[in-house]
């Protein structure tokens, strides 16, 4: 089969059955391109994207500042490595420095991989800075985390299909209950190595589970107290995704690292990114860490414009309005359903409770629907489904969407 030849969505499935490794459970729809909120499928079908690449398209699918942007700079230079500078990366840099609030930006590529740089910049503080003795820093992690599926990062998830046959493990983790203070401050006050904090604002791929009002605030505050970094996994939260440019602007509570990816880029390319002040990026010298990628100037022009169409096009407000919106007119829904039980979220970040045991496979078969329907959505557990458009989304097609999703509910009513 000659690589161009155009294929039907049963072909495209059994290719990649056969010559791909099985580590992901797609739903079965094969999308050939994107525009905006839509994408559409080999045979031609048009759909709403209710998923946004686990939001990494909040800009849209596709968006021509970006793919411009992308394009234009692809015919200049494309990587240079580290071993040289390039004429992008700095702008992009002061660009995403002076926007998000640090003094210094370290590029890398993939949201794992931001989250090492995080974990290594934390460590090595601590060592130098705060003065731990080496080998004995810990990092304090949530229950129920989802920070990528690294051999580092697997080592203090408790999701056994991530963990299983995958040991031995990285040590220097704490793990606590999220949305809990008590617990926190009682593991920084009881343990003088403490060298971090690291948390999701939201835990995504837990359910969009969101903390009580204050919490972030005032673990930022204890992290402060006890002279420890509290650092902020924004890789899905952030850019815009929960009506602020990162969702711990919805509280006082500014983190000592920021962790960025996904949208940083508009889903054009893998560009990921790990923020922090003088005092904690300095101790990062020349043969500690890199990345050949990391910071190539396609990933930074593309993410000049990313972040550009995000301040541009007002995506934080349409992303909290809309937010709103969905989240009311679900809840009317709910009101007299047997079939969904919750909605929560924040901005466009959103999930559905439905009345069933995790373990079953309704949020599955009403994702299908959906599918059918012209809607595309994504099960985060048996009984969860989260909801999370493209941030260019008008109310017009919101509420359109709102429609296809309650009218796809109530096909399997209890």
């Amino acid at each position: 089969m000659a690589v161009l030849e155009h294929v039907t969505s049963q072909q495209a499935i059994e290719l990649e059955d056969k010559h791909g490794a099985h580590n992901y459970h797609p739903l079965p729809v094969v999308l050939s391109k994107g525009e905006g909120v839509y994408v559409w499928d080999v045979e031609g079908k048009k759909y709403y994207d209710f998923l946004s690449a686990y939001s990494a398209v909040n800009q849209g699918h596709c968006h021509p500042k970006i793919v411009g942007a992308m394009v234009n700079q692809a015919q200049q230079l494309t990587l240079t490595s580290r071993a040289f500078y390039n004429d992008v990366l700095g702008k992009y840099e002061k660009y995403a420095t002076e926007l998000f609030g640090f003094d210094k930006l370290l590029p890398m590529n993939t949201g794992a991989e931001a989250v090492e740089t995080a974990l290594k910049l934390c460590r090595k503080w601590a060592y130098e800075k705060k003065g731990l003795s080496e080998n004995e820093a810990e990092i304090v992690v949530c229950e129920n985390n989802f920070h990528g599926r690294t051999t580092t990062i697997i080592s203090f998830s408790n999701d056994p299909v991530a963990r299983t046959n995958f040991g031995p493990f990285t040590n220097g983790f704490i793990k606590i209950e999220y949305d809990n203070l008590t617990a926190l401050e009682e593991v920084l006050k009881s343990n003088k190595n403490i060298a971090g904090f690291m948390a999701e604002p939201i835990q995504g791929e837990a359910g969009v589970y969101v903390p009580s009002e204050g919490y972030l605030a005032g673990a930022k505050a204890l992290c402060n107290k006890y002279n420890v970094l509290f650092i902020a996994d924004e890789v899905q939260t952030g850019i815009a995704r929960t009506g602020k440019l990162v969702c711990v602007d919805h509280e006082d509570a500014k983190p000592d690292i920021l962790i960025l990816g996904k949208a940083l880029s508009g889903g054009a390319y893998p560009v990921s990114a790990v923020l922090a002040n003088n005092n904690i990026m300095d101790v990062i010298q020349p043969g500690n860490h890199g990345s050949t990628f990391g910071g190539n100037p396609v990933a930074a022009a593309v993410a000049i414009a990313a972040l550009e169409v995000v301040k541009n096009e007002n995506l934080c407000e349409n992303a909290e309005v809309l937010g709103q919106l969905f989240r009311s007119e679900i809840n009317k829904f709910i009101e007299t359903s047997s079939i969904a039980t919750l909605v929560r979220g924040k901005g466009l970040l959103n999930a559905v409770v439905i009345n069933d045991s995790e373990d079953s496979d309704t949020a599955w078969n009403i994702c299908m629907k959906l599918r059918d329907n012209g809607l595309l959505a994504k099960p985060t557990h048996g009984n969860i489904i989260r909801f999370a458009p493209p941030l260019v989304m008008t109310k017009e097609q919101l509420l359109d969407c709102v429609s296809i999703i309650t009218s796809t509910l109530k096909e399997f009513e209890k």
